[in-house]
């Protein structure tokens, strides 16, 4: 599979507005192998993916959904790369419910796994994958109201969805959480993302440890520099520009090499796995 890379290929002028489409991105970010063919490791399930309309969740989506899944995309107003994401998912035969919202919400996460419930009969998988950061210089720089809304978009969902999800998660079910390589080696100008991200993990390791005795396994995944709308959304046109190039590997990852890890951790591959964070980050050594 050839890997693009945007350090090659970037625009300048493709700054965009948060939350970010995807279908306007330069290069447009890979998402799916369509020469690897699924092997039905996940046949029959139901996954709950936030943040499933764009970059790492959608690959997630496609790639569960290649493997037999059914999925339920929840995101805020992305609304052509939700559609988008739905035909790849369809196209693979499985069925796709979209349900559009505000994470920041409780109420709007507790109808999301209702909906679910609903269409698709069941949860046996869900991904808690949607985040949001802000590019500051200092700590001077960020007010109250960003720390809050970053918590309430990073930390706080994940927290409303997985109790409610655990009403209808059975014996065998899993729970993905996204991390980050901030939460393992900091980030000067992502203070508060990098915060939100270290609560994920010690949530990730604690409620693992929580929920063992119910047979659910919990478990994280932490990315490095991936190609994503957050991306072109967050930081201005330089960063974008050289984003990814100061990793081992010179690059910025793509959605689709980082999909497998979230596979591996939803399959029967990784059944004696619980409590620990993959690391897809391009070959920075984090110790973690």
């Amino acid at each position: 599979m050839q890997k693009t890379s945007p350090k090659r290929k970037i625009r300048k002028e493709q700054a965009q507005k948060r939350p970010g489409a995807e279908y306007k991105m330069q290069p447009h970010p890979e998402f799916d192998d369509e020469k690897i063919k699924g092997s039905g490791k996940l046949k029959g399930k139901v996954a709950l993916i936030t943040g499933g309309d764009s970059g790492i969740g959608k690959a997630v989506a496609i790639l569960f959904a290649k493997e037999g899944a059914d999925i339920a995309i929840v995101y805020l107003n992305e609304h052509q790369d939700a559609k988008e994401a739905k035909k790849s998912i369809e196209g693979y035969g499985q069925k796709c419910v979209l349900i559009s919202g505000n994470i920041q919400s409780e109420r709007f996460c507790i109808s999301s796994i209702s909906k679910t419930i609903k269409e698709l009969k069941k949860i046996d998988i869900l991904v808690n994958n949607a985040g949001i950061h802000y590019d500051q210089k200092s700590l001077l720089d960020i007010s109250s109201k960003q720390l809050i809304k970053t918590f309430q978009t990073n930390v706080f969902p994940i927290f409303w969805l997985t109790k409610e999800a655990l009403k209808y998660i059975p014996k065998g079910g899993v729970i993905i959480n996204t991390a980050s390589v901030t939460a393992y080696r900091g980030s000067h100008h992502l203070l508060d993302y990098a915060a939100s991200k270290g609560a994920v993990v010690s949530f990730t390791r604690s409620l693992s440890s929580n929920l063992a005795d119910k047979g659910i396994r919990v478990n994280a995944v932490a990315p490095g520099p991936i190609w994503t709308p957050l991306i072109v959304s967050s930081f201005d046109p330089e960063s974008v520009a050289k984003f990814g190039s100061n990793v081992p590997m010179k690059r910025a990852g793509q959605p689709v090499e980082v999909a497998p890890s979230y596979l591996f951790l939803a399959c029967a591959d990784s059944s004696y796995i619980t409590g620990q964070v993959l690391h897809p980050n391009g070959g920075e050594i984090i110790n973690g």
